[in-house]
């Protein structure tokens, strides 16, 4: 591993910066430049930094690599996490065409906006719970793609989490009780993936503090309107070529894109 120098950084940042704009992300580590996951954050947050300077916006978080398997294989001790913007947000019976990725891969989640914005000081279960306003299925994109060497990990973070895009489902009022659910994805009517006994809001919530205190480490704060994406319980699955993607849950409905 080697550690980059401040200009070594700017000139990743920028660089991803311009691979993701020309849909080949992530080209720069075909270089086989072994970074450390402290020098990646610093490049998905200067990455932010320039989105945001020319007039993206920050709608959100979303947490990564919430399993253990899925740690190790990247290299982590804890989750990962990346920024949501307003450029890549889509409701449900969007359409996409899949040039706009690299191996686009998607998972079935759940989400949470905000209510309030949050103290960082008061984070706690009961706290973040009081803090939710709604609850929603939905579909994360990614570009599943790797040109490094393994772990995997600084690579994903470089790339903020491999997140592509998220297609939002209908809103659900947060349960006055625990509830269990749970969760599918389809692919042109055959099921990919799925999930029994999730329980609303242990299964869902269990990594938001976490997300909080990360944060908070780069003054970042989450706000009221906020979404979060709580974490996949599997693994990015590539769509190759089907067409019609879909996320089910029995309590909190569904969503679906068509990506041709």
């Amino acid at each position: 591993m080697i550690d980059l120098s401040t200009k070594e950084i700017e000139k990743f940042s920028n660089k991803i910066l311009e691979d993701y704009d020309n849909k080949v992300p992530g080209l720069i580590f075909k270089e086989k430049k072994r970074i450390t996951n402290e020098n990646a954050l610093l490049i998905q947050s200067n990455v932010a930094k320039l989105r945001q300077k020319r007039g993206e916006e920050i709608i959100g978080y979303k947490i990564g690599c919430i399993s253990k398997d899925t740690q190790k294989k990247m290299g982590f001790s804890q989750p990962a996490s990346g920024y949501l913007w307003n450029t890549e947000l889509q409701r449900s019976g969007a359409t996409f065409n899949k040039k706009d990725f690299t191996n686009p891969a998607m998972e079935a989640e759940f989400g949470v906006i905000l209510n309030r914005d949050i103290n960082p000081k008061l984070s706690s279960f009961g706290y973040i719970l009081d803090s939710i306003e709604g609850i929603y299925p939905l579909i994360e994109i990614h570009n599943l793609v790797f040109y490094g060497e393994e772990p995997f990990g600084p690579e994903l973070l470089a790339n903020n989490a491999i997140h592509a895009g998220v297609v939002l489902g209908a809103e659900n009022k947060v349960p006055k009780n625990k509830i269990e659910t749970d969760l599918k994805l389809i692919y042109d009517k055959k099921t990919i993936d799925a999930w029994t006994g999730k329980i609303w809001p242990f299964d869902m919530l269990s990594e938001v503090e976490w997300l909080i205190k990360e944060q908070d480490k780069k003054n970042n704060f989450l706000r009221k309107g906020n979404l979060i994406l709580t974490g996949a319980y599997g693994f990015p699955v590539p769509i190759k070529e089907n067409k019609l993607i879909e996320v089910t849950s029995s309590i909190f409905g569904d969503v679906k894109a068509t990506f041709n």
